[in-house]
């Protein structure tokens, strides 16, 4: 199997995540594969990421299943995201190693950013900051419930 994976389990944050308890985690829910936390440093509010519990760093090292729950928790954070935020858009991605833009590069996760006409401002161009007026607790407290909710109709 091929990967890009940089770092220990030991050391990834999302590995350290997986075996905290709720709510000092930020895991949103946990799939028997994959997962959905909160982003820490969010680009907006709603930044959720879907994580694989292994700590594999590339989709070529993930089982069907993995893949398959890596896109059914990605499909129902589209549509919390959408319930709870009501974005006018939405940003899905996966940064593969740290030279295409990976915080954590030796552990997979899709990324899902909430956006809204005219959400960007100057504060990060000029500032080098980021203005979220949600913290990430926050989003938290709304978003489980709903996935709770969405786990049980499917």
């Amino acid at each position: 199997m091929t990967g890009v994976a940089e770092a220990s389990s030991d050391e990834c944050v999302f590995c350290v995540a997986w075996a905290r308890p709720e709510p000092e985690s930020l895991i949103v829910t946990r799939g028997r594969t994959c997962f959905v936390i909160v982003n820490l440093y969010p680009y907006n509010n709603g930044h959720v990421m879907v994580v694989p519990h292994r700590h594999i760093g590339s989709l070529a090292e993930a089982s069907r299943q993995e893949l398959t729950e890596l896109m059914t928790l990605t499909r129902r954070a589209e549509i919390a995201l959408t319930e709870a935020y009501r974005p006018h858009g939405m940003n899905l991605g996966i940064n593969l190693g740290r030279p295409a833009g990976a915080g954590v590069p030796g552990h997979l996760h899709m990324h899902l950013v909430p956006r809204w006409d005219g959400d960007t401002n100057f504060m990060t161009v000029v500032g080098s900051t980021r203005v979220v007026p949600e913290e990430p607790p926050q989003t938290l407290k709304r978003l489980t419930p709903i996935f709770a909710r969405l786990a049980e109709e499917d």
